[in-house]
């Protein structure tokens, strides 16, 4: 599954989110780190998920860039 992940620099690195999985986060100094992170917290959270007998959501969000005049 491919699913689409927000992330965003703070004053301390970066943090991550999975839109389609709310509650999925990761947080780390570097870029790098917080893609390997997320990429560990979305396994993480689907096994978990399984565990509990709850219905994985398939990927639906959508991530784009759009070019604006400012």
């Amino acid at each position: 599954m491919k699913y689409a992940i927000v992330i965003e620099r703070s004053a301390t690195g970066y943090g991550a989110y999975v839109p389609d999985l709310p509650g999925c986060v990761a947080a780390a100094e570097s870029l790098q780190e917080t893609e390997k992170l997320i990429r560990e917290a979305i396994e993480f959270h689907i096994e978990g998920m399984r565990a509990h007998g709850e219905s994985v959501p398939a990927p639906s969000a959508i991530a784009e860039y759009v070019t604006v005049s400012a």
